[in-house]
Formats: structure tokens, sequence, C-alpha cells
């Protein structure tokens, strides 16, 4: 007897986050991405806090889609940078993920303080409630870019008690230790106790 899949919108067009979240969620849920509702707006993401992004875009889908749905917002917080480029993380040099790197080395050039963390706030509209979960990873920011796996600041970013970055560690290892894998975490434990 096949078990029926738990239907759930995420709020994300990124296939990579989709891939990511779906991996950690397991086999007992289908997790939808905007282009499968035919959600195709720009949703705003003007809050200046990782929860407030979370929780516009997870109440933008809710409110004209009718769906039960979660959002996350991450980044990247380097210490140094007294916790910059934070929400800005995707958009912080006006390019892409190359030049985001690209600027954030450039602004730790001659800082020895390379700490920095990832985090993630994961915002869940089910019925009529609101839960809020945050994953952190901490780690540091290295001066050159290694690996060819993972998005974003992967190929700079080592986690605490690893040696390589996130793009070489490669998705299976990541999906584990991840930002994204401690708040999915609490979302799936959450969902599946609900």
């Amino acid at each position: 007897m096949t078990t029926m899949k738990r239907k759930i919108v995420f709020a994300t067009n990124n296939a990579h986050k989709l891939e990511e979240v779906a991996a950690i969620l397991g086999e007992e849920f289908e997790v939808l991405g905007l282009r499968a509702i035919g959600c195709t707006a720009d949703i705003p993401e003007t809050s200046d806090t990782f929860a407030g992004n979370a929780l516009q875009k997870a109440q933008y889908v809710k409110e004209h889609y009718g769906y039960d749905c979660f959002a996350d917002d991450s980044g990247l917080e380097v210490d140094a940078l007294n916790g910059a480029p934070g929400v800005y993380s995707a958009r912080y040099s006006g390019g892409g993920s190359e030049e985001n790197m690209t600027k954030l080395l450039h602004k730790l050039t001659g800082k020895s303080e390379r700490g920095a963390q990832f985090r993630t706030v994961i915002a869940l509209l089910i019925g009529e409630e609101t839960h809020l979960f945050e994953g952190i990873v901490r780690g540091s920011i290295i001066g050159e870019r290694r690996g060819e796996g993972g998005f974003g600041y992967d190929p700079i970013f080592v986690p605490e008690g690893y040696d390589l970055t996130f793009a070489q560690l490669g998705s299976e290892v990541k999906n584990r230790i991840s930002h994204r894998a401690k708040a999915v975490e609490q979302l799936a434990k959450f969902l599946r106790n609900d």
C-alpha cells in the first residue's frame, strides 16, 4: 500500500534550494516550488531581517494562492563586517555569486578576523498558525575560492570542524550540516508531529 505524500509549497524558484530541501524533508513530502503552483510574481523581500523576509514570502503565497507554505531567507554574516552582507547576501554586489564573492574578499583584505556564519530562518504558515525555525552554521571565510559544488558563497566558506569549503564537501555532507539543513530539520520534525 502506498502512502500519500504530503504536499507543501516552498516559496522559492531557486532549483538548488528546492532540491536541497526536498532531499532533507525526504520521501514523505512532495515539495512544490512557486512555478509548480503557477506563481511567477517577483515576491518582495523588503524586511531588514531574515525572519521578516521569510514571513513576507510565505504570506504572499498564502494570501494569493491559499496554500500552506514555508519560505526561507538566509545569508552570510561576517563578524569583521558587523554581520554584513546579511539579508543583502544575494544582492551584495549588484551582480551574481562571483561578483558577491569578489566584493566580500576585497572587503576582508588585510583583516585577520575571518569568522562568519550562515543563518537561515524558515517561516511556516500552516492553517492559521505561524512558526519560525532557525539554523546557523559557524565557520570562516578563506582567501580564495575552492571547489566546484554548491552555490552562493560556498567556495569561500569553511564550516567549523572541517578543512574543506561547502563547495568541496559535496551536497550529501552539506545537506547534513548546513544552516538550511538545521532549519529544515526543525521544520521536518514539526511537520511529522503535526
